[in-house]
């Protein structure tokens, strides 16, 4: 088991981009070493226990860490029932061009996977590497119970479901629009980067299924799928941060 020390969160500073104050904090990465750029998943932010473990794991190490809050969630100003795919998507994009230089392992979690890939796919010159924590592409499509939920969705607006947590997950159906625009597991993709991805074989949000098919889709020659026997989707346990936190210094050592 990996314990990390705590250290000191970066001072929270905020970027404008398209009317809205996106939230992020940057922990500058030594000279000539790489930044981690982690995206949340649906409905969260920077501050859970794998971002915080991944920036101290940083801090130890001299990487960079950047991370953000999509508008709507979070630090960042904005309504969450605003959000799409493409919007996020953007904020991201433009974090990457303001807010960091140098070489960038994306880490996606859920749909921070799905977003991160095509970040990657869009910043061929900057992202070095990728790593997917029970990465969701294309969840708009496959993420519902069945066809009676997303008609209801279409009908209304917005569909609400309630967690195992007791929070409630809001879909609009701006988001499921987004998400047919970005549909990824159709076709293959186009990446050729040195990939890992994680997940927990007993993912009930997002199907270990569904990491087959994105591993069958990358077109990287260096790609790993690592499936983590009892594991569900959170991989918020102390051994499941461990695997991670190897998985991102073996992929700093291929870039470095």
């Amino acid at each position: 088991m990996i314990v990390m020390t705590p250290r000191p969160d970066p001072e929270l500073d905020f970027f404008v981009h398209r009317g809205e104050r996106i939230a992020v904090r940057h922990r500058p990465a030594n000279e000539d070493q790489a930044t981690i750029l982690f995206l949340p998943g649906y409905g969260s932010d920077m501050t859970g226990i794998k971002a915080s473990a991944i920036d101290a794991h940083c801090a130890t190490r001299g990487l960079g860490c950047l991370r953000l809050d999509y508008s709507g969630t979070g630090a960042s100003s904005g309504a969450f029932a605003d959000g799409t795919l493409d919007r996020w998507l953007d904020e991201v994009l433009a974090a990457i061009d303001t807010q960091s230089h140098g070489k960038l392992l994306i880490l996606g979690s859920s749909m921070g996977g799905w977003i991160g890939l095509h970040a990657a796919l869009r910043r061929p010159g900057r992202v070095a590497a990728f790593l997917g924590i029970a990465a969701a592409p294309d969840f708009t499509e496959w993420g519902f119970a069945d066809e009676a939920e997303k008609a209801i969705l279409l009908r209304d607006g917005r569909l609400e479901h309630v967690r195992p947590n007791g929070s409630v997950m809001l879909r609009t159906r701006e988001l499921w629009q987004s998400g047919k625009a970005l549909r990824l597991l159709e076709s293959p993709i186009p990446l050729l980067i040195p990939i890992r991805l994680v997940h927990g074989a007993d993912d009930l949000s997002v199907p270990s299924a569904i990491a087959l098919r994105l591993f069958d889709r990358l077109e990287s020659a260096d790609l790993h799928l690592r499936l983590i026997k009892g594991a569900g989707h959170n991989l918020s346990e102390p051994d499941q941060i461990a695997i991670i936190l190897t998985e991102i210094d073996e992929l700093i050592g291929r870039i470095a």
